[in-house]
């Protein structure tokens, strides 16, 4: 009977490690029940975001439905997520925000980034700290209705509408990425 109970607990471990990707030491699940809308999001891809030789933080894309294609998933009105897990010791609040905006500004016209400031800017409050080792960002996309942003299980921010939403995403996966190996790997495309 010892034997049984120790050969189900391996079974157990080795099929719930099956469920998950480690990458730079960090577990990332294949599948994630999204709260907000109650979905089960599957792993569309994850990477490590570096800067210089910094690895910044573990990113991983969660969808409906898989997809390689950026320009689908932006346009999909399905709910997303998008997970941070950071690797570097202090990212400075100001450095934070500083940076989201100028990946905002890269990634939409004049026009879109004039209407969207309130809505990046509210973004950008989630971030009143400083961002360090061990944080963890979820952005969640509700069915093309809210933008959550929940940084280590505290929801911050709440913001409306379905375009910010693409421009969120832009970020990662919009024509001037914030890491081009990243956008590869959140898409699931390997590059041998």
């Amino acid at each position: 009977m010892k034997q049984l109970t120790m050969v189900t607990v391996f079974l157990i471990l080795v099929s719930s490690n099956a469920l998950a990707v480690q990458i730079n030491g960090i577990e990332v699940p294949q599948q994630i029940t999204q709260s907000a809308s109650k979905q089960t999001l599957t792993l569309n891809g994850a990477g490590v975001r570096t800067k210089f030789v910094f690895d910044i933080y573990v990113g991983a894309l969660y969808l409906n439905s898989a997809s390689k294609d950026e320009k689908q998933i932006l346009s999909d009105s399905h709910s997303k997520r998008i997970s941070m897990h950071f690797l570097y010791d202090n990212i400075d609040k100001e450095k934070m925000t500083n940076g989201w905006t100028d990946a905002f500004e890269d990634n939409l016209t004049d026009k879109q980034f004039a209407s969207l400031k309130p809505s990046i800017d509210k973004f950008n409050s989630a971030f009143v700290k400083d961002t360090l080792k061990g944080d963890v960002v979820l952005i969640d996309l509700v069915n093309d209705k809210q933008t959550i942003i929940t940084i280590n299980n505290s929801e911050k921010v709440r913001i409306d509408g379905a375009d910010f939403q693409r421009a969120v995403l832009s970020i990662w996966l919009g024509e001037s990425p914030a890491d081009d190996e990243l956008k590869q790997a959140m898409l699931g495309i390997n590059e041998d």
